[in-house]
């Protein structure tokens, strides 16, 4: 039965068609034969499901009989036998012709709801440079499943790119506490700080220039420079402080660089600047 969410897989298109594909949408491998009478009982609920479910999972069968080598390369030993693959891995498995509801419950837990696929859907567009689009699919996400706050935190992250910090830390305050994602909202609110303290970075910058010791300057206009995502400009003036004075405001400088090298996501940048760091404190 060959569509869009149903297909014939071989060797040949496995990686294709199965593996490259389960980066963008689960992909469901049946492995059966026209021989086998539970492969027969299970196939038609299967690709019933992959029908119903309209393209939240694809349904890739796979004849044993025809395709040996991929039985032996995923060590199947009695069919059906159904894999599940996710950004090309696989990540569940069932043997056995099972009935329709415990076929259906196995499906739920291992695609995205609806809610979910916005929100994936959104990660994607912003990825592609449509930040229009992504926030679309985000606020339907959060429509969706307003208990999705992977999705808000996304929305947060994205109304900060726009500058519209105001509306991401609204978004911020809706996110409940929780070990998985605490420490990226902390990042967040103080990415909002930065832009909420941020003046006049020209002014800013003559004043430090000025008077390269006025550090309240100095501090406001790593701040505004942190807003824009002007991470280096940013851990540089913060550095300087640090120089000039390591127990400033309580050690102020380096609590913000810390909160910088959350935000900047930057492997090579954030170790270049924990280094120079420690060589000012030690």
């Amino acid at each position: 039965m060959q569509s869009p969410n149903v297909l014939e897989v071989t060797a040949a298109t496995f990686e294709q068609d199965v593996l490259e594909a389960s980066r963008a949408v689960p992909v469901v491998v049946d492995f059966w034969a026209p021989w086998c009478g539970p492969c027969r009982a299970l196939g038609p609920i299967l690709e019933k499901l992959a029908t119903e479910y309209s393209g939240r999972f694809r349904l890739a069968k796979v004849n044993s009989d025809e395709n040996p080598e991929l039985s032996s390369r995923f060590n199947v030993r009695s069919i059906p036998d159904v894999r599940v693959f996710r950004d090309g891995q696989q990540v569940d498995q069932f043997t056995g012709a099972l009935p329709e509801r415990q076929v259906r419950a196995f499906i739920e837990d291992v695609v995205p709801s609806p809610a979910e696929s916005e929100w994936l859907r959104g990660a994607e567009l912003r990825l592609a440079g449509d930040p229009v689009g992504a926030e679309t699919a985000l606020r339907q996400a959060l429509q969706l499943d307003p208990q999705l706050h992977l999705a808000r935190i996304d929305l947060a992250d994205l109304l900060m790119d726009a500058g519209r910090h105001e509306e991401a830390a609204i978004e911020l305050d809706a996110v409940p506490d929780d070990p998985d994602w605490d420490a990226r909202v902390a990042a967040l609110r103080q990415a909002v700080a930065f832009a909420r303290a941020g003046g006049s970075e020209s002014d800013l910058a003559a004043r430090v220039t000025a008077n390269p010791a006025d550090l309240e300057a100095r501090l406001a206009l790593a701040g505004a420079l942190a807003a824009r995502r002007a991470w280096r400009d940013a851990l540089d003036q913060l550095l300087e402080i640090v120089r000039h004075d390591k127990a400033w405001r309580d050690g102020e400088a380096r609590k913000q660089m810390i909160a910088v090298f959350n935000l900047a996501g930057d492997e090579d940048l954030v170790g270049e600047y924990r280094r120079k760091l420690a060589s000012v404190l030690f």
